[in-house]
């Protein structure tokens, strides 16, 4: 059966950002005050949405003999399994309200870089979420198979907070700074430009951890 779907616009190139997300199961919702994620040059864009073609990708499922063995997931995701010797509790009442940065404020030895309750180093944003559309490796967009049929696929997204600002609890002589790092992802997808490629895997490249870096 052809997959006909609605979203010429995104062929035309005029869909903005990388990853269009659904947050699915655990979000995080830290205390961060007046700071929001900080993506760099590779910020989701949120603005034009599209209308998901659900039922054309339902009657692609439908007609799919292989779906099964295409498809996979672990919906309900959260530190518990992910992240050794910390918990889920834990993970979710970190709170960097209160960090500014260090060297990116008025003083290196700004009190704020010292302080603060339980954290990583390098304060960052995580969402268990379920990707709808998104760019792949070569640039293309493509729509994502998720929540459809009770069908979904989460990905762990973790963004940093203050990319490039000093390591939390460093002292300023290391110039240390936070790095971003990302991870190839494989999701069943298809093509919205040709839809008679039907459900395929396709990978795509997203943010999976704030890491601090000592320079040499």
């Amino acid at each position: 059966m052809a997959l006909t779907l609605p979203v010429v616009l995104a062929c035309a190139g005029l869909v903005l950002g990388s990853v269009r997300t659904q947050t699915y199961g655990h979000h995080l919702q830290p205390a961060y005050g007046h700071h929001t994620p900080a993506y760099g040059h590779h910020a989701p864009a949120y603005g034009h949405q599209h209308e998901y073609p659900e039922y054309e990708i339902k009657a692609t499922i439908t007609a799919d003999h292989l779906f099964a063995k295409k498809y996979a997931d672990v919906a309900d995701q959260s530190a518990d399994d992910l992240v050794d010797m910390v918990s889920k509790a834990q993970q979710e009442a970190f709170d960097y309200s209160y960090y500014t940065g260090a060297s990116t404020g008025d003083s290196p030895y700004d009190a704020t870089h010292w302080g603060g309750p339980e954290g990583y180093i390098c304060p960052s944003e995580v969402v268990y979420a379920m990707a709808k559309r998104a760019q792949n490796v070569d640039g293309k967009w493509r729509v994502i198979v998720n929540d459809v049929h009770y069908y979904s696929q989460t990905t762990r997204l973790e963004t940093c907070l203050f990319p490039e600002a000093a390591c939390r609890a460093l002292a300023p002589w290391y110039k240390s700074h936070c790095t971003q790092k990302s991870v190839y992802h494989r999701l069943l997808s298809c093509d919205p430009c040709d839809p008679y490629k039907g459900l395929f895997i396709d990978i795509y490249k997203m943010p999976s951890a704030c890491s601090c870096h000592l320079p040499a």
